[in-house]
């Protein structure tokens, strides 16, 4: 299984970071107006948004070709969240492109989404 690229530095993402949790209620509504709940997932389901700048040309290299590899959201990963460390071993990219910004030799800039399989 492919495992989400690190920097140089060991971190997997730079300030500012986003996290958040997502939920699933279904919820189904008779005639009589009574409604029935129930989840859509089994639990929460976590997503990142990773930016990610000043990056050199290797690393912003090596995130492309982990991008291609996966096709886009096509294929899984296993991801460690940066805030505490907890390894979620169904992930997939939140897009099918990917959008990079080279402002200069060592600064290249990307962002990329990180979303939790159900399970």
């Amino acid at each position: 299984m492919s495992v989400f690229p690190v920097l140089k530095t060991g971190a997997v993402t730079q300030y500012p970071g986003q996290r958040s949790v997502r939920y699933s209620t279904v919820t189904l509504e008779f005639v009589d107006g009574a409604e029935q709940r129930f989840r859509g997932y089994q639990a929460a389901l976590h997503q990142w948004i990773i930016q990610l700048s000043l990056l050199d040309q290797g690393e912003l290299q090596e995130l492309q070709e982990f991008f291609r590899a996966m096709e886009g959201r096509a294929e899984n990963f296993a991801f460690t969240d940066p805030w505490d460390g907890t390894s979620y071993p169904s992930c997939c990219l939140g897009a099918d492109s990917i959008a990079t910004v080279l402002a200069a030799e060592w600064d290249s800039r990307t962002s990329v989404t990180v979303m939790e399989n159900g399970r």
